[in-house]
């Protein structure tokens, strides 16, 4: 389950301000989040080539993987790991699909409370509606390329599966770059986005649970 939750984030001890190297606070928060939700309404389709680095605090080495990523507004996200694994997910509406190598597993978001918030989360990350999520607070900062945007759980349910997690926006066209999904216990997976295709056509048989 807990991969399952760390896929979702998709579409993830807590940092303080001077581990921000390179950035400061953002002068003006509300104009930051009124331009991130206006270039986020913009955008109907993302295709993009995407690398994981899992970092864990008993392994020297980190764990390298890559994949595509997909995503059609309102709701519909295809995460495809290549190498070195095979891993599907597929978030279609109200239903999740996950594939690991043989195994297939459906989900629907209704079914438990807690999908239905990282759910949300995905929806509000797309949408540049994160700062009303209630289950974080929310800290943004920026220096001359990119805006850093700090999440801090305050809920019961986030904060069992993360301590931070830092999303990296592209100041060029408010675009995701990177998440940085952090673990109390000091591991963290970073997945860093390349290749941006946006509002090119996706066919919905990419999103179709087979």
């Amino acid at each position: 389950m807990r991969k399952i939750f760390l896929l979702l984030l998709i579409l993830s001890g807590t940092l303080t301000y001077a581990q921000h190297k390179g950035f400061t606070a953002v002068t003006d928060p509300a104009a930051f989040r009124t331009a991130f939700s206006q270039k986020a309404a913009q955008v109907t389709t993302i295709r993009c080539d995407f690398t994981q680095e899992k970092h864990l605090s008993l392994l020297a080495e980190k764990i390298l993987s890559k994949g595509k990523f997909w995503f059609k507004k309102e709701t519909l996200v295809r995460m495809e790991y290549q190498h070195p694994f095979q891993y599907l997910l597929i978030i279609n509406g109200k239903n999740i699909y996950i594939k690991d190598g043989q195994k297939e597993n459906r989900v629907s978001v209704r079914s438990n409370k807690l999908f239905q918030k990282i759910n949300q989360l995905t929806i509000d990350c797309i949408k540049g509606t994160v700062f009303s999520n209630p289950d974080f607070s929310v800290k943004a900062f920026e220096n001359k390329q990119q805006y850093l945007v700090e999440m801090t759980p305050v809920s019961k349910d986030m904060l069992e599966f993360f301590s931070t997690i830092l999303v990296r926006i592209d100041r060029s066209d408010y675009a995701v770059s990177s998440i940085n999904m952090m673990e109390k216990g000091g591991d963290f997976t970073l997945i860093s986005f390349h290749n941006k295709e946006v509002n090119q056509a996706i066919a919905d048989a990419i999103f179709q649970q087979k």
